[in-house]
């Protein structure tokens, strides 16, 4: 087994495999956009047409009804759920191997994505990737295709998970899922016994970004940082594609 498909592996089984299980419940926690996804697909033009890679649930597709996404997740069971969201459109597919044309797209989202790939090589190249698929224009960046990222922060210290600059990056993150068990009947049983809940609970990958590390990624995969900032214990950036010198 290569090395690449030894990290392939990693993630499958303790990113694609955990999503698959938990897409039900994870989707009924994620319902309302986050501002500055919202500010950004609000402000694309009329009848432009982007990419949300890593779509999850699609909660995105529906805020800006003049534009037309393309989804995609790698969770066949995520995209079950995203595709309701009519007219746009939702498939399966892989961040580091996008089934779409080069220099074809207005903008593309990805929310929360790229830090569960376990490798700085891996994340660059998924940043470069969603890059390629950018509209370019010779006249100025403002014409150009942009590519919003959102990634989780290593600087979480006033969060609940505690984390700060100093801590380790590559971390198993636990998801909980409950459930209250069926009678015979089918009906649930009664949900103030303790012993009627039972719990689950599965780890997922994440690459915790340092300050300047998600820009310095993008500057990698060939790209030009036009915003960014802290919001939600999250770092994000807007981008382009770097023209050439």
């Amino acid at each position: 087994m290569s090395t690449d498909d030894q990290h392939l592996a990693y993630e499958s089984k303790h990113v694609h495999e955990v999503y698959e299980q938990i897409a039900s419940h994870f989707s009924s926690t994620r319902f309302k956009p986050w501002p500055i996804v919202e500010r950004f697909l609000r402000g694309q033009r009329p009848g432009s047409v982007g990419l949300d890679i890593g779509c999850g649930n699609g909660k995105y597709l529906p805020t800006n009804q003049n534009v037309f996404i393309i989804a995609s997740d790698r969770s066949h069971s995520l995209v079950d759920i995203a595709r309701v969201h009519r007219p746009h459109s939702a498939i399966v597919a892989d961040n580091l191997s996008l089934p779409h044309p080069d220099a074809h797209f207005d903008f593309v989202i990805s929310i929360a994505v790229v830090h569960h790939l376990s490798t700085q090589e891996r994340r660059i190249q998924a940043i470069q990737t969603m890059l390629e698929t950018l509209s370019r224009s010779q006249a100025s960046k403002v014409d150009q295709g942009q590519l919003l990222v959102f990634v989780w922060a290593l600087e979480q210290k006033d969060s609940r998970r505690g984390w700060k600059f100093g801590d380790e990056q590559d971390v198993m993150v636990p998801w909980v899922m409950q459930h209250h068990p069926k009678n015979r009947s089918g009906s649930t049983l009664d949900e103030t016994a303790s012993s009627s809940k039972e719990k689950k609970t599965f780890q997922r990958y994440y690459h915790l970004y340092a300050a300047g590390e998600l820009e310095q990624d993008i500057k990698a995969a060939g790209g030009t940082v036009l915003d960014g900032g802290y919001e939600r214990d999250n770092w994000w950036a807007i981008a382009t594609r770097s023209t050439p010198e």
